[in-house]
C-alpha cells in the first residue's frame, strides 16, 4: 500500500480542534425526562437499510442507498459527505418528506420502538416538529416571507400543543429569548428579511425546538454564515442540546464542525454509509480511503510543512443511475484491487463500533494512528 498519504498528517485531530472554536457551554433544563432514557448509550433513532429512489426520465437515480446508523440518547451523530452523497435525501427519508419523484422503496427508521415508514400520514404529522424536528439549510427560503417570525414559531406551537394564540405567541417570544436574540419581544414582530442571516437561524433553532422534540436534525446549520456566526451558532446548539435533553443528526461537510460536537460520525459516499465510528476513531485511524482523503485535504497548521501543496481526490463522484459494480470509491481509490470491482462490498468490522465498506479495512498492517 502506498504510504505517501500516511505520513502527511501529523496531529490531524489537533488541527481540525484549532480550525474550530471549541465551547460547549450548558444550562439548567426546564422539563421531566423519562428515566429510561437517561441511559446515554441508548439508541433512540435507528435506520436500517434505508433506500431512496427517484425515478426520472433519465433512469432510476439511487440517492440513499441501504443506508444504516443509529442514535443514541444524548448524543450528536454526524452525517459527513460531499455535496451530492445522499446526506440531506437520507434526513428528508427519515422526515417522510421526500419530494417526488422521489420514493422510499425499501428499509426502516426506528424510532422509539415505532417504524416511522409505516406511519399514516396523520401519524406522522404527530411525530413532525413534535417528537423528531428539523432545521433546513437556508433559512431565508424555509420562512414564509410574510409573516413574523414570531406567528411562525407559534402556529408550530398551536398546532402541537394546542395552546391558545396569545400563550403560543408569549412561548415563542421566550423561544426567541432561549436563542439569544436580543428583545425577543420586538424582533418576534419582525419579518424574515428584516433579520441578518445568523438571525434567521437562531429563529429557524427557535422553531426547531419549541414543541421539546427528542430528536434534532441540523441539516448544513451554518452554510453560508461568516466564521464568527458559526462558531455562534454551534455553541448554540450545543447549550440547547445538553438543555433539552435532545440527540442530534448534525448533516455537514464541514471536518471542523465535526470536531467540535460530534460524538460519532457515519461518512457518506454516492448515496452509501462507507465509514462509521466514534469521532475521535475518524479521525486518527480512518479506516476507508474516502475519510483519508477528507482528512487529507485540510490544512495542517502543525505541519512544519506548512507551504505543502494540499492533496486532494482525483476524478468525481460517480452517477447514482448507472452504478458500476464493487466499491463506488474504486475508480477514484489510489489502492484500488482487483477485488474491488467485483459484488457489493459490505460492511467489515475493523474494531468494536468501528464499521467500514473497504476490504482493507481489517488489514491493520495498512492502517496506522493519524496522531503520532
Amino acid at each position: 500500500m502506498n504510504r505517501r498519504s500516511r505520513t502527511a498528517i501529523p496531529n490531524l485531530t489537533t488541527t481540525v480542534n484549532r480550525q474550530a472554536s471549541s465551547a460547549q457551554a450548558s444550562a439548567p433544563h426546564d422539563r421531566v425526562i423519562d428515566s429510561s432514557l437517561e441511559a446515554q448509550d441508548s439508541t433512540l433513532l435507528s435506520v436500517n437499510n434505508l433506500e431512496t429512489r427517484f425515478y426520472t426520465r433519465a433512469g432510476v437515480v439511487r440517492a440513499v442507498d441501504k443506508v444504516s446508523f443509529a442514535l443514541a440518547v444524548g448524543k450528536t451523530l454526524a452525517l459527513v459527505g460531499e455535496s451530492g452523497s445522499g446526506k440531506s435525501i437520507t434526513a428528508l427519508s427519515i422526515m417522510r418528506l421526500v419530494p417526488p419523484p422521489g420514493r422510499i422503496v425499501a428499509g426502516e427508521v426506528i424510532f422509539d420502538g415505532r417504524n416511522l415508514l409505516d406511519l399514516t400520514p396523520k401519524q406522522i404529522r404527530r411525530v413532525r416538529g413534535r417528537q423528531i424536528a428539523m432545521i433546513f439549510q437556508d433559512p431565508m427560503t424555509s420562512l414564509n416571507p410574510v409573516y413574523t417570525v414570531g406567528e411562525q414559531i407559534a402556529e408550530a406551537i398551536r398546532l402541537h400543543e394546542e395552546l391558545p394564540r396569545k400563550a403560543a405567541f408569549q412561548k415563542a417570544v421566550e423561544m426567541l429569548h432561549k436563542v439569544r436574540i436580543p428583545d425577543p419581544a420586538r424582533r418576534a414582530l419582525d419579518y424574515p428579511h428584516q433579520l441578518s442571516g445568523g438571525m434567521r437561524q437562531r429563529v429557524m433553532i427557535a422553531m426547531a425546538l419549541s414543541c421539546n422534540p427528542r430528536v434534532l436534525i441540523a441539516d448544513e446549520p451554518t452554510t453560508a454564515l461568516d466564521v464568527t456566526i458559526q462558531a455562534e451558532i454551534l455553541r448554540l446548539l450545543a447549550r440547547l442540546k445538553e438543555e433539552f435533553h435532545i440527540a442530534m443528526l448534525l448533516i455537514t461537510h464541514d471536518l471542523g464542525v465535526v470536531a467540535e460536537v460530534a460524538d460519532s460520525v457515519a461518512v457518506m459516499y454516492a448515496g452509501q454509509v462507507v465509514e462509521d465510528a466514534p469521532v475521535q476513531e475518524i479521525f486518527e485511524t480512518p479506516r476507508h480511503p474516502y475519510t483519508e482523503g477528507l482528512l487529507l485535504s485540510i490544512p495542517r497548521l502543525t505541519d512544519d510543512k506548512s507551504r505543502r501543496r494540499l492533496l486532494t481526490i482525483e476524478g468525481t463522484v460517480p452517477g447514482l443511475i448507472d452504478i458500476p459494480p464493487g466499491c463506488r470509491f474504486a475508480v477514484r481509490c489510489p489502492y484500488r484491487r482487483p477485488e474491488c470491482t467485483v459484488g457489493d462490498i459490505p460492511m467489515l468490522d475493523p474494531a468494536p463500533d468501528h464499521q467500514s465498506r473497504c476490504i482493507l479495512a481489517e488489514d491493520a498492517a495498512v492502517w496506522r494512528r493519524l496522531d503520532s
